[in-house]
């Protein structure tokens, strides 16, 4: 990495935190907006400029293809930032979505905005340095500095059951942040490694590989601790519930982006380091994934009546694809992963900012109260239908390639399974649009008439428009054009070194 590229990593980490220090000091509130604006669009700009100077050869390089050592280091621990062909687009997601959150929080109107935007820049802050951390103690420790507002901001700005719903996030989300913090420290202690670094741990291993039934244990850690922070079934009923309770911007950001945390850690750290272990867990977590997620999941799915719990299910259903397709180890599984986690990251986010501002014009989430919306909301209308069939996986959106991806190795690893996947597509089809329909089409319910009686629904504002333009627009760039994602993701993962397959002679 370039001097100037390093420090624009370091910058788009260290913006959000500091415009966040800057609000809490007391920086008055014409002034707090104004850098929060400032601090949400400069990661986003040099997220696009990393993107777009990120060499093609240089991700097929081993492991991170550009680091930056920040100096901070001890006791095996350094916080070194770089990114890797499957880093790189993590990175963008986070960023593109931390934008949308932001530019919607402005125009909120919520009650104690500034403590509201420090927080959300704290959260952005820790979502960046998840996907630039190249030490894995880093990787931990600012996953736990953007989950921390989490809690607080739905304790706080919540809507019904918010405090329930944030206990119940924090047990769970503890639970699984532990089980995957023992999981890293037992690969660090067992591997023999000096130090914390992803790509020395890696060289470590692909020189000396763990025992199979170490491996296996680790691997088993890893796996539920990081399965629970992503909603892997049955543990997975804190995230509707708390999605339904959380404030927009910070749906937006836990759905789109921080659960994808979870995901990420299997893939460029549990897959490569301990790849008999994956190989001896794929079917177990194909049958969780498969039977649990996609199919128990999405019948729960299809059967809720609030809008914004079935946007919540429907994020924990779509994990289950993600699940399948780590289960098929190999390049393609995982990089369909990646590009899904890109899309629904993308599209999951835009549904819970459509779902409010619906609510703002409905006053409700039931959906059997709604209907006929889009004679008064067309363009509100258009925007839900177009981001839910993004979600469906229609061609065209990026969703339809990380889909396609996960089903092409999924009929290798099992038709069967294969065909549970595809039943959920169906299912998706039949909750998603049923949806759309209940809500802007067919006549308004009596509750509805009453409500646009005395408050007569005005279509979205330009505060709402250009978030969902954004993420729209990204949908659409990465479903045309999906190599502009997939080219450094399967250089990534193609390197016998940085993706290593299971052996029978693990020795250790």
């Amino acid at each position: 990495m370039n001097p100037i590229d390093a420090q624009l990593l370091q910058l788009a980490i260290a913006t959000p935190l500091v415009a966040a220090l800057a609000i809490a000091l007391g920086l008055p509130k014409r002034f707090s907006t104004k850098l929060a604006a400032v601090a949400f669009t400069v990661p986003a700009l040099i997220a696009l400029w990393l993107w777009k100077e990120f060499p093609a050869e240089g991700a097929a390089k081993y492991f991170f293809a550009s680091t930056v050592d920040t100096g901070l280091s001890g006791f095996g621990i350094a916080l070194k930032l770089g990114l890797n062909g499957v880093a790189l687009p993590m990175f963008l997601l986070a960023a593109i979505v931390g934008l949308a959150a932001g530019l919607y929080a402005l125009r909120s109107g919520a009650e104690r905005l500034k403590i509201y935007l420090m927080l959300l820049l704290i959260m952005q802050g820790g979502l960046l340095g998840v996907f630039a951390s190249v030490d894995i103690f880093f990787f931990y420790f600012f996953h736990e500095l953007a989950l921390i507002p989490t809690f607080i901001m739905v304790g706080i700005w919540g809507g019904r059951d918010r405090n329930y719903a944030a206990m119940k996030m924090t047990i769970y989300l503890t639970v699984g942040a532990m089980l995957s913090l023992l999981g890293l420290i037992a690969i660090y202690v067992k591997s023999g490694a000096t130090s914390f670094d992803l790509e020395t741990l890696r060289l470590t291993l692909a020189a000396d590989p763990l025992r199979v039934s170490l491996q296996k244990n680790i691997f088993g850690l890893l796996m539920f601790g990081f399965g629970i922070l992503v909603s892997l079934w049955p543990f997975h009923t804190w995230a509707p519930l708390g999605y339904g309770a959380a404030p927009s911007s910070a749906a937006m950001l836990h759905a789109g982006v921080l659960k994808k945390f979870g995901l990420y850690g299997l893939i460029q750290i549990a897959l490569p380091l301990l790849p008999a272990g994956a190989a001896w867990w794929a079917w177990k977590l194909a049958l969780l994934a498969g039977i649990g997620n996609v199919l128990v999941v999405g019948f729960i799915t299809m059967a809720q009546r609030d809008l914004k719990q079935m946007i919540g299910y429907s994020s924990v259903m779509h994990m289950g694809y993600c699940f399948l397709g780590i289960a098929c180890l190999g390049i393609t599984g995982p990089g369909g992963v990646v590009l899904l986690m890109v899309a629904h990251g993308l599209s999951v986010a835009l549904l819970f900012l459509l779902a409010t501002s619906v609510h703002h014009r409905t006053h409700t989430f039931d959906m059997s109260e709604m209907g006929g919306l889009a004679q008064k909301t067309p363009v509100l209308a258009a925007f839900f239908v177009t981001g839910t069939l993004a979600s469906i996986g229609l061609p065209g959106f990026a969703n339809f390639w990380g889909e396609l991806t996960v089903f092409v190795a999924l009929w290798k690893f099992s038709p069967a399974i294969t065909a549970v996947a595809v039943a959920g597509v169906v299912i998706s089809a039949i909750y998603g649009l049923r949806a759309a329909a209940r809500v802007f089409f067919g006549p308004p319910s009596e509750q509805l008439q009453k409500v646009t009686a005395a408050h007569p629904p005005a279509d979205m504002g330009w505060g709402e428009r250009l978030p969902a333009l954004l993420l729209l627009a990204a949908l659409l760039l990465f479903g045309l054009f999906p190599r502009l994602l997939s080219h450094t993701v399967d250089q990534a993962l193609s390197q016998p070194a940085a993706m290593p397959t299971a052996t029978a002679h693990l020795h250790r």
